[in-house]
């Protein structure tokens, strides 16, 4: 199997489904509530383990019920745990969203607390034998010595890149291969959207650089110029994680030699499934079902029960 290294944020994530989000503060009825995992670079490292990749998360808990938990969620998912460290005392990350109907949400996360920022104990030896490392922009430090370390071994590296302090987002920027941004991160970074962003961006760079652009799918640059690739039609049930499910399966596309334009349709694929599933960590697509969806053309709601049957 392709084994891929993500660094990052792991949190709980609970989530309340809702007929639509308040526009104010009110108190409001939740149709449904699921507890499950999350943060960036956990779930991508979740997904990448569902489709087949050699996963390893190194990342921050507490010593309290939530790191616990966590960890034996991983681990049940076949994620290996080995290079996340417990800081006794420490406040698990943990966030919380609202779903609507439509499967948008809104989302506020907290990053912890006494986690310790130092990446001396990451253990970096064992990169040896990795086809990639992942990380996302919640742990800087830490994302810079990963890459740092990637890079002295010829180790292909992709950054998740979310919105973050600017100064550090140009510094991992310049170490990574891939940078794959969210449209607020291109934004935040570049000052502009689209073409133009990613144009700016890649100054700051000599890697490949793209956004993810939800629904819309994903566009990014190559040789000079712009490429896209057309997001797939689905009924979202739940959007939550799904542009971490993107840099996961675009992460092990990229290490199993693809060429971009199949990344990019690859990852598309497996976020738009995670996307009609939902069930968070549950729900993650198999590597039959995005290949499935990759070999055609676009993708009806009602095809979901026929590639997928799981609950």
């Amino acid at each position: 199997m392709t084994r891929i290294v993500c660094l990052g944020i792991v949190t709980v994530d609970r989530i309340w489904h809702l007929a639509e989000i308040p526009a104010r503060p009110v108190k409001v009825q939740a149709d449904d509530f699921r507890e499950t995992g999350g943060g960036m670079a956990a779930t991508a490292a979740v997904a990448i383990a569902a489709l087949g990749g050699q996963a390893e998360l190194w990342s921050r808990v507490g010593d309290d019920a939530n790191g616990n938990w966590l960890r034996h969620q991983l681990a049940a998912r076949g994620v290996g745990t080995d290079g996340v460290r417990v800081f006794p005392g420490a406040v698990t990350p943990c966030s919380a969203a609202m779903v609507d109907a439509q499967g948008e949400r809104l989302l506020s996360y907290f990053r912890g607390r006494g986690l310790g920022d130092d990446p001396g104990w990451l253990p970096v030896a064992s990169l040896d034998g990795a086809a990639a490392v992942m990380a996302d922009v919640r742990w800087g430090a830490g994302a810079i010595r990963l890459f740092e370390e990637a890079k002295r071994r010829g180790i292909l590296s992709v950054l998740d890149a979310d919105v973050g302090e600017p100064d550090r987002m140009k510094a991992l920027a310049r170490l990574a291969d891939h940078v794959v941004f969210s449209a607020a991160g291109l934004a935040r970074l570049a000052g502009a959207e689209g073409k133009e962003g990613l144009r700016r961006a890649a100054r700051e760079t000599n890697g490949v650089v793209g956004v993810t652009a939800g629904a819309d799918g994903y566009m990014w640059l190559e040789q000079g110029g712009l490429r896209r690739a057309p997001g797939f039609k689905v009924a979202a049930r739940d959007t939550t994680g799904a542009g971490d499910v993107f840099h996961g399966a675009y992460a092990l596309a990229i290490a199993e030699g693809r060429a971009l334009d199949h990344a990019a349709r690859f990852a598309n694929a497996a976020a738009a499934l995670k996307c009609a599933a939902g069930h968070g960590w549950n729900g993650m697509p198999s590597r039959e079902e995005v290949e499935a969806l990759v070999a055609t053309d676009g993708y009806a709601a009602s095809s979901f029960d026929r590639l997928r049957t799981r609950p």
